[in-house]
């Protein structure tokens, strides 16, 4: 699937002026719109569902196509079996201590979803002078006296401030940028990386044929952006780490970025979504690597009866002393 055709960086200065990229699926395709949690899904030559896949609402309804809307041209296939999902998501429930004791038992894992989400990669040649107040402690011997009277000495640590600077040149290969709206982007970072720099392969019809793909509802612009503060939030760490000295402050980054290239990518994601009570919750699991990260409710009886069990250890330690 794919062929051998090379996965394309397509300049970014240019597709924010003339956004002409692929648009075309490579298949017959239906959008449908969630109306609870707002997730865009795409099927290619396949069925539609009843319910999103992303919160379980059975209030979906058909999407218009947006006509210049970038389609992806690459993609992450799956890695990770579904059974092998389960079973780290039934060891994960089963690890959860506060959680409710019907929530472990039901394990949930029926309602598993294979789904490709859509993701922004943004690669850019970074260059950066800097300039920051260096800090070099040292220390002084002071006298003082306790509250007994006694005379003591202690160390008091100062600091010697003394202007620095420098410059660092850095490549940023495939900063991820996610474009979903379906999938909570705490638990999503909490499951990055997805090795886009090495395991992509060029888009095809066929990787999607019967799979539930989220529809970017974050557009280029926005993308690059969100691209770009990470780089810089990334690039003012590196220059942070060349300051020499024991700390610093007042640290000035001046960034040039040059080269700047980007992907429309899809990535593969296991998903679960139940509710408890009134709360929809989400555990999702890398579909490349397997990472797992989710969201549970929490049992007020188990936590007061551990904050109960607490005291009274407490208590008893406390009895014991005094009888020593």
């Amino acid at each position: 699937m794919g062929g051998d055709a090379a996965i394309i960086e397509h300049d970014l200065e240019q597709a924010l002026r003339d956004p002409a990229v692929s648009r075309h699926w490579g298949g017959q395709r239906k959008e449908v719109k969630c109306q609870n949690c707002h997730a865009i899904s795409v099927f290619v030559d396949g069925r539609v569902a009843q319910r999103c896949d992303f919160c379980g609402s059975p209030a979906i309804v058909a999407h218009e196509e947006m006509q210049d809307a970038i389609t992806p041209q690459s993609i992450l296939p799956f890695n990770v079996s579904d059974g092998q999902v389960r079973d780290r998501i039934r060891q994960w429930y089963g690890s959860r201590w506060f959680a409710p004791n019907r929530l472990k038992t039901a394990a949930l894992t029926d309602t598993i979803h294979g789904v490709y989400l859509p993701y922004w990669t943004f690669d850019a040649h970074a260059h950066a002078q800097w300039s920051a107040d260096a800090g070099h402690y040292y220390y002084t011997t002071e006298t003082y006296r306790d509250s007994n009277g006694q005379t003591k000495s202690r160390q008091v640590r100062h600091v010697r401030w003394t202007p620095a600077s420098g410059s660092l040149s850095h490549f940023f290969d495939d900063t991820l940028v996610p474009g979903t709206k379906g999938v909570h982007p705490k638990l999503l970072r909490q499951v990055e990386p997805f090795p886009t720099q090495t395991s992509l392969k060029p888009y095809a019809p066929e990787y999607v044929r019967g799979w539930t793909v989220e529809r970017y509802q974050v557009d280029l612009r926005r993308a690059a952006q969100l691209g770009q503060k990470q780089m810089s939030e990334q690039l003012h760490q590196m220059c942070a780490q060349q300051v020499p000295g024991d700390t610093h402050r007042n640290l000035q980054v001046d960034a040039r970025y040059q080269g700047r290239t980007f992907k429309h990518v899809l990535v593969p994601v296991w998903l679960v979504h139940y509710t408890y009570g009134r709360t929809t919750y989400q555990i999702i699991a890398n579909g490349y690597t397997g990472q797992l990260a989710g969201e549970r409710p929490y049992s007020v009886v188990k936590i007061a009866l551990a904050v109960l069990l607490g005291l009274v250890l407490l208590a008893l330690v406390l009895y014991y002393g005094q009888l020593q």
